[in-house]
């Protein structure tokens, strides 16, 4: 059976052993905001395969980088900013791309081809070649050239 890593299913005693921390640390990170797990409906927190690795990563930042938990914090908001942008940006690339598919199939021009099949060509275009002797050509006496 196969549990997902943002499935909420380690009590706070179980990831602190995972993380390598005093559930104390947990309480603390959580009122700081760090690490925020989700509730039980008794108000107990569970935490996730994310959550634990997160644990990890404050811990390596405090532990081996000398960072501090007000500096800790403010990376995890700047990584949550720049994973909320990135999302969007992919967002906005699939509309400019549905957009541009839209746009394409939108400019396609019919024309009658030399052989009287009918072809597809750019707007603006005309199609190549000269009528076969007894082709029907149209011609507007009125468009201005």
């Amino acid at each position: 059976m196969h549990i997902s890593s943002t499935a909420a299913v380690y009590v706070i005693s179980v990831a602190a052993d995972l993380a390598g921390m005093h559930p104390q640390t947990l309480r603390q990170y959580d009122r700081l905001g760090l690490v925020i797990p989700e509730r039980t409906a008794g108000r107990g927190r569970r935490y996730s395969g994310q959550d634990i690795a997160k644990l990890r990563m404050i811990q390596q930042l405090s532990q081996d980088e000398g960072v501090n938990l007000v500096g800790i914090k403010k990376i995890i908001d700047l990584q949550n900013q720049v994973d909320a942008l990135q999302h969007r940006n992919e967002e906005l690339e699939d509309e400019i791309r549905t957009q541009q598919a839209a746009k394409e199939r939108d400019a396609r021009v019919f024309a009658a081809g030399t052989a009287g099949d009918v072809v597809s060509i750019a707007r603006g275009r005309r199609p190549q070649g000269r009528p076969e002797p007894g082709a029907l050509v149209l011609y507007n006496r009125f468009r201005r050239r």
